[in-house]
Formats: C-alpha cells, structure tokens, sequence
C-alpha cells in the first residue's frame, strides 16, 4: 500500500496542480479504504506519515504536503506533530506559518519535476 501512495503522489506532484484529498487519493491509488471508519482513516495517517519520514530521512521531500485535509486550509495537526519530530520547527508555530506549507508544496514539485530525481528515485525497492 505503502508503494501505491508514494507512486500516486509522485505522479501527482509531476502532473497535477493543487492538492489532492484523503478520499481522491483512497480512490485514485486504490486503497481499498473507508474513511467514515475511524481505524482505516488513522490508518491512511500513519501510512501517510510513515512515507514522509521516510522520504524525508532519505534527503527527498515530504509528499503527504500534497494531501489536503478535508475542510482545513491545509494540513491537520498530525501533519505540523511529524513535521516537528523531523526536526523542522515546533507544530504550532509551522502551523501558523503560511510560507511553510507553501514551500514544501513547491519544493516537492520542483523535485519530482525534475527528470533526473524522478529517474533515479521514483521507482525503488521495498
């Protein structure tokens, strides 16, 4: 599940404008989830997470900046908490930075964007 999210949202970072939603990316990466049931939404947040750290600690962007949380200007709280254990600031104060969100967005854009990261990082072996 964990390869079909990060090639979604690599596709998407590419080919899209925008963010995309919780129930968009459960559809369009075929997750098979339901996220009126509590268990499998926070699954698809510790997923989501899982994937930034790791991205994140192997020198790449955080992809789930891509994923708009539902009725939020941008990312919910789960989001800021793993930025800070990244390392990238304290939750409450990237959350109230509009620059932050914004320039992970761009930067993670600009990086799949780029030819030569998407050859050599987008398919990997897990």
């Amino acid at each position: 599940m964990n390869g079909r999210v990060r090639n979604h949202l690599i596709r998407f970072a590419r080919h899209q404008v925008g963010t995309t939603s919780y129930l968009n990316l459960v559809q369009e990466a075929e997750l098979g989830l339901n996220l009126e049931i509590s268990h499998e939404k926070s699954r698809l947040n510790e997923l989501l997470a899982e994937l930034s750290e790791s991205e994140y600690w192997a020198g790449r962007p955080i992809l789930s900046c891509l994923v708009k949380v539902e009725g939020s200007k941008g990312q919910g709280d789960n989001f800021y908490k793993m930025c800070e254990r990244l390392g990238l600031g304290e939750w409450r104060t990237l959350k109230q930075d509009p620059e932050f969100l914004k320039t992970l967005r761009r930067e993670c854009r600009a990086f799949w964007q780029d030819e030569q990261n998407y050859q050599q990082f987008a398919q990997r072996s897990e």
